[in-house]
């Protein structure tokens, strides 16, 4: 049984959506285990236990707390040190014919545990939604920006070229394994049902004299009226806390996508080719006004390390756990879940503020690729003179005391890459000097990076946000957009 322990609105549901910081509040929480007591109900009447109509609907007519019941159920809360005798208590002054038979044969996880499984699955819902609309943003700027070329960086050091469409595949393909993972936790999620104290279903088993068949019906029945296709097939007390890590797992890998999404529009941010959305009036410092600090994106990455590190505790909760269940598990468990859903609510919600008010800078990131394109391009110039009739060996002797200068010019003075006006300056590279801009077009640096967006998109991203449920999520968020 629980000692008391009083439910608190988690901190960051004052910044989550309203519908996620309206399924772990309190009103929400005692009115689905009022909904469970419920259902309990009708289903061991149905199979012969003696419980009247009335009984029925007044339980029905009184699902929802006032302010007078929370009242009521704080004083018992505090008198008998239990949360759910003191809500079982003020459900029965609400519904008097049913005082009786409320919570009978039930434990409390009863109660709690399910309560808990129904707001996980509800919560992987509200957050695969969610996550639908941000990757439905970042498509539509992976496709304007598919072949606007960009330098490409290996250990943040220039190299090849790739396109900003390109780069922004590269975030939606992790976001996308998030929502397979995500999809994948919240189908699987099963129901406690009804096990009993130990999970041996013994008291519901002296309920029905001994009948085996009415107590597996009951439980069927139970997990059928609460919305489950499936219970548990054995339970301890508890649900295995397993099933908080695997719910919470793929939330933590989401923390880490969008970690690293936050962090690479952090260091372009840094580099001017891409920024966040600045508001007009926004500051970005106290002291120096001309600051523009990525605040959302370092949101993102603060609120990410916190949601990676939830998935710890679920770890060790579930590994802690002794034999048919122990209590430890309850106070950290009513923090952490309602903090995982509630942290990785707002994470989306940033980012998707974010990925809808991108701006790119096209000439700082075409100047950037001015002072780094000389040197990549020296192998297109060698095998231009090649072609030419030129000696590969020479040529290669050539471009590399020029790229040398041009090097001492950028590193050694400060100065601008020269390498293409020393280039145009030796008679020996004569030949090709007219191809030289063709050979010089980031574009033709790129390679199938356009293609690989268009591919991408069509054969990925466009398939997988057809879904039915994801489709409504999109189709509400245009609703909500165009009702500000």
């Amino acid at each position: 049984m629980d000692a008391c322990q009083t439910y608190q609105t988690p901190l960051s549901s004052r910044y989550a959506s309203k519908e996620m910081a309206h399924l772990f509040s309190a009103e929400n929480r005692f009115h689905t285990w009022r909904k469970l007591w419920l259902n309990l109900a009708i289903a061991e009447k149905r199979l012969g236990l003696h419980i009247s109509d009335e009984a029925i609907q007044q339980m029905e007519a009184s699902l929802h707390l006032d302010s007078a019941q929370f009242e009521i159920a704080a004083q018992e809360e505090k008198k008998r040190r239990h949360d759910v005798m003191a809500h079982v208590h003020t459900f029965g002054i609400v519904a008097p014919a049913a005082a009786g038979i409320i919570h009978l044969g039930a434990t409390s996880c009863y109660v709690t545990d399910n309560a808990d499984l129904i707001f996980i699955r509800t919560a992987l819902t509200l957050i695969l939604g969610k996550l639908a609309v941000v990757i439905d943003r970042l498509s539509a700027f992976a496709k304007q920006y598919r072949e606007l070329p960009t330098l490409g960086f290996t250990h943040f050091q220039p190299a090849q070229l790739t396109t900003v469409g390109k780069r922004a595949t590269l975030w939606l393909q992790e976001l996308l394994w998030d929502l397979r993972n995500i999809r994948r936790a919240r189908d699987d999620i099963g129901f406690r049902g009804v096990k009993g104290t130990t999970g041996t279903q013994a008291s519901f088993l002296t309920l029905f004299d001994g009948a085996h068949d009415k107590v597996e019906e009951l439980d069927k029945l139970v997990t059928e009226l609460s919305g489950f296709s499936y219970a548990y097939p054995v339970t301890s007390q508890t649900y295995s806390r397993k099933v908080d890590i695997d719910a919470l797992a793929p939330l933590a890998s989401l923390g880490a996508t969008a970690h690293k999404i936050a962090t690479d529009l952090r260091l372009l941010a840094n580099l001017k080719e891409i920024e966040e959305p600045f508001e007009s009036t926004q500051i970005g410092s106290s002291a120096m006004a001309y600051k523009r600090n990525p605040m959302r994106s370092e949101r993102i990455c603060s609120l990410s390390r916190h949601l990676m590190v939830l998935h710890q505790n679920a770890l060790m909760t579930a590994s802690t756990q002794w034999f048919e269940r122990t209590l430890d598990d309850s106070a950290n468990r009513r923090i952490t879940i309602p903090e995982a859903f509630l942290t990785a609510d707002i994470v989306l919600t940033t980012l998707q503020n974010v990925s809808e008010g991108l701006v790119v800078y096209p000439r700082v990131i075409a100047r950037r690729i001015s002072q780094e394109l000389p040197f990549m391009a020296t192998e297109n110039i060698i095998m231009a003179l090649v072609k030419k009739g030129g000696d590969r060996q020479a040529a290669h002797e050539h471009i590399r005391v020029l790229s040398h200068e041009a090097a001492h010019q950028v590193k050694q003075l400060g100065l601008e890459n020269d390498l293409i006006e020393r280039v145009r300056k030796e008679p020996y590279f004569d030949p090709i000097k007219d191809e030289l801009d063709m050979l010089l077009d980031p574009k033709t640096f790129v390679g199938r990076a356009p293609e690989q967006v268009d591919r991408f998109l069509a054969e990925w991203v466009q398939p997988a946000l057809s879904d039915e449920e994801l489709q409504r999520s999109l189709e509400n968020s245009v609703k909500a957009e165009l009702s500000v």
